[in-house]
């Protein structure tokens, strides 16, 4: 039987490179493992890490095609960051001037969370644990 053991990464593929690399390492604080220009491509590959766990592969590619629909389209819905004070993180955005969604609760679970768009428009999301 297979057994997985954890998602190793996403991958995302972003329409400009320098402004992308500093909404995900300035702006939500992740760290660069290792970057990489293939210029066989005219792409970058930039591996990134959640307190020294890898977790993001940020492309480029010169003209991406758009992304169909917000998360309603089929695949990948959203990624969700887990943050331990859900204001304290909107409020952080808000002051970057990164617009949210209003906070919402999860009926399920009780707990609160809140969207926000990466510069390409991909939904990303803050889970209060």
């Amino acid at each position: 039987m297979l057994q997985l053991t954890a998602i190793h990464h996403v991958a995302i593929i972003c329409r400009d490179y320098q402004t992308s690399k500093h909404f995900y390492t300035k702006t939500l604080g992740l760290t660069v493992v290792k970057e990489v220009y293939r210029a066989e491509r005219g792409s970058y590959k930039l591996d990134l890490a959640l307190n020294d766990q890898y977790v993001i592969e940020l492309f480029s590619f010169p003209n991406p095609p758009q992304r169909p629909t917000r998360p309603e389209a089929l695949g990948l819905r959203h990624l969700a960051f887990a943050v331990t004070d859900l204001d304290a993180a909107v409020a952080y955005l808000n002051a970057q001037n990164i617009a949210t969604e209003p906070i919402r609760t999860d009926e399920h679970t009780g707990r609160r969370f809140a969207f926000f768009n990466d510069p390409d428009g991909l939904p990303l999301e803050f889970y209060e644990l």
